[in-house]
């Protein structure tokens, strides 16, 4: 049975601030997180700039700021419709994965900066030490598995697409 449009257009409200919250909660504005809730349920899924300041009642400096760091992060992008005048957002296919692989950069940086201070500091401090190699061998850990874990993913995405596509396409 439908729901009524009353209770959908509660639910997307309430999906799209707890986006919002998430976001804040991760340290980036209530704003990015609300508009990336947004296009990520909203249809059709490309919105204008005055399409988002009017559903999210949010101003014109907000969302050009947000729509910027958000493309900044790789989650959306800029696209221009054919015979439109206004650019529209929608969230970036692949979104996730470059997500991934920009946090395997940064664990590959934290890990490269513990054996920096490890190599610089010859540290006699046994605390000091313990810190900073804890430091290292964490996130060695995680730059060694993240790839693991994207080749896995591609493969369960790889299985589930050729699935899809079985199930829409029966041999006759």
């Amino acid at each position: 049975m439908d729901q009524p449009q009353g209770q959908k257009n509660w639910e997307r409200q309430l999906f799209v601030e707890e986006v919002g919250v998430l976001f804040e909660a991760s340290g980036l504005p209530r704003i990015a997180g609300r508009i990336l809730g947004w296009l990520l349920i909203c249809t059709p899924p490309h919105q204008t700039a005055t399409e988002l300041m009017d559903v999210l009642q949010a101003s014109k400096a907000s969302i050009s700021t947000m729509t910027r760091l958000l493309m900044q992060l790789g989650l959306i992008e800029r696209i221009r419709l054919p015979g439109q005048r206004q650019d529209c957002f929608r969230f970036k296919l692949n979104a996730w994965e470059e997500i991934n692989n920009q946090q395997l950069a940064r664990v590959r940086a934290f890990r490269q900066l513990a054996e920096r201070g490890l190599e610089l500091f010859a540290i006699d401090d046994t605390q000091s030490r313990q810190r900073l190699e804890e430091m290292r061998d964490l996130h060695l850990f995680f730059e060694q598995e993240l790839p693991r874990l994207n080749e896995r993913w591609q493969q369960k995405r790889l299985s589930q697409s050729t699935t899809l596509e079985e199930s829409q396409n029966p041999s006759e």
